[in-house]
């Protein structure tokens, strides 16, 4: 039987199975909170599995320590002695500090391990939580609970008539302070999301913002109500909301900014054009081809510059579409081997540059639409391979640039640092791989005829040098594509 109980605990009822609100309300708010989150975390270029992992874990987490938050200091005693009834949390009694201390304690563990920014994620996501707590809030109304002291029935004559029914409790009106929270959490979300973060100097300042805002609120409103957990004579949530407050405070005014110090950012470079002068090798091995399935004179100025940064197979398959790819390939490297070093060099100071962010510690990646194994050919060739701590080739990836598919495989496979990430290239579809990644991207002037595509790009910034990638890396900012 289907029975739907709006005015009750109930929500949905089929047979011996019935869906409680508070469960409804508590997911409802758990999803808005992502949904928000997911439209940050997606204009900050994350793949979406790490906030997927993250609510999930957090989900989990909150809910288990609100109840363990909720029975220790409710009625230790009894839930020792009844522990079954220590997952009844259909019935009410979460502790939102509790889940929330314990999320955190989850995301920030899960950050670490991934090597993501605790607090460039905290900000994506804790604001929202605000949205998440006002749903929750209601919950608590249709239990019947987290509300204040016996009122008069004409406290409830005007704006609060709507709520009158409801807070009749065991023959007494009772104040609606889990209402007060409720709209109190909007409020703080609208001031942090759409009024201090347009004002943000530091990753972590609207987690800063959010607990300053709700350890003030809930401080006061527990003040009010009739069913505080304690600690002693002490209120645990007044207590938690001091914390809060002296953390939030402290941090916003940029006290811990030495334990969550910018690591060194990642350096990652395209290989052609950029670390290896491969350009004439490049030219030479195509006009080979192009003299052998067409004629050299068709090998024109405007598809020279065509074939400087797509990958081979993009290349063979629009210039070549009656040959083999895999034929054309193994003829390709083959002859691009034989003439390599004859007429192909590192770029200026390119050696010097990796040799000096290796001995200061910087991770080196390379992401190429070459093949893996002909890139560490090529670095090899220049005694560079030393300098390179792992690369992507053409084969890694299912898309080439300027899919973000092989900047988020090389960092992803060796945790490296995403929210402190460098691309350098000499293309138009690197500058975009590092923003479709959400990497800060250099732009290297190279080829004077792709100067003018390059700076279309806009890419944060351009070098006409590799030792100025030595300047760049010393600068006091967030290295990602919106230096957020």
């Amino acid at each position: 039987m289907f029975e739907l109980f709006p005015n009750s605990k109930t929500f949905l009822s089929i047979g011996p199975l019935s869906i409680q609100w508070y469960a409804v309300l508590i997911l409802t708010g758990a999803f808005l909170a992502y949904y928000l989150s997911l439209r940050n975390t997606r204009k900050m270029k994350y793949p979406d599995e790490y906030l997927e992992d993250i609510f999930l874990y957090v989900l989990w987490a909150g809910i288990i320590g609100a109840r363990l938050w909720y029975c220790v200091f409710y009625d230790f005693a009894f839930f020792i002695k009844n522990p079954l009834e220590i997952i009844a949390i259909w019935d009410g009694g979460l502790a939102i500090q509790g889940g929330f201390i314990a999320g955190i304690v989850v995301a920030y563990f899960y950050t670490k391990r991934h090597n993501l920014s605790f607090l460039r994620l905290a900000d994506a996501i804790v604001p929202n939580i605000l949205l998440a707590q006002a749903i929750g809030r209601w919950g608590n109304f249709i239990n019947k609970e987290a509300h204040g002291d016996i009122v008069d029935a004409s406290f409830f004559d005007g704006p609060l008539a709507f709520l009158k029914d409801g807070m009749y409790i065991n023959g007494h009106y009772y104040e609606p302070t889990f209402f007060y929270e409720s709209v109190l959490c909007v409020i703080g979300f609208i001031i942090i999301v759409f009024i201090l973060k347009k004002h943000q100097n530091k990753r972590g300042d609207l987690l800063w913002a959010y607990l300053m805002w709700y350890g003030v609120i809930r401080f006061f409103i527990e003040g009010l109500r009739t069913d505080s957990l304690m600690l002693g004579p002490i209120r645990m949530a007044q207590l938690t909301s001091i914390v809060y407050i002296v953390i939030g405070l402290l941090g916003y005014c940029g006290l811990f900014e030495r334990f969550f110090k910018k690591p060194k950012p990642t350096m990652i470079f395209d290989l052609d054009g950029t670390i290896l002068d491969t350009q004439n090798g490049i030219l030479a091995t195509y006009e080979m081809l192009f003299a052998k399935y067409r004629t050299k004179a068709e090998f024109s100025e405007e598809i020279q510059a065509e074939v400087l940064g797509p990958s081979l197979q993009e290349m063979f398959v629009k210039h070549f579409p009656d040959e083999d790819p895999a034929k054309l390939y193994e003829e390709y490297r083959q002859y691009n081997s034989e003439i390599f070093l004859k007429v192909n060099k590192p770029m200026d100071h390119a050696i010097e540059m990796l040799k000096e962010l290796k001995e200061n510690g910087y991770v080196v990646g390379v992401v190429s639409t070459k093949r893996r194994d002909t890139v560490e050919d090529n670095l090899k060739d220049f005694d560079m391979l030393q300098y390179v701590d792992a690369i992507v080739g053409a084969e890694d990836v299912q898309k080439q640039k300027p899919s973000p598919e092989g900047l988020n495989k090389i960092l992803k496979d060796n945790r490296w640092s995403r929210d402190e990430a460098i691309y350098v290239g000499d293309s138009v579809m690197d500058i975009a791989a590092a923003k479709n990644a959400g990497l800060y991207s250099v732009g290297y002037f190279f080829n004077p005829k792709k100067k003018d595509n390059l700076i279309a790009a806009k890419a944060n910034e351009y070098i006409d040098d590799l030792k100025d990638v030595l300047t760049i890396i010393k600068k006091d900012i967030y290295f990602t594509s919106d230096q957020k």
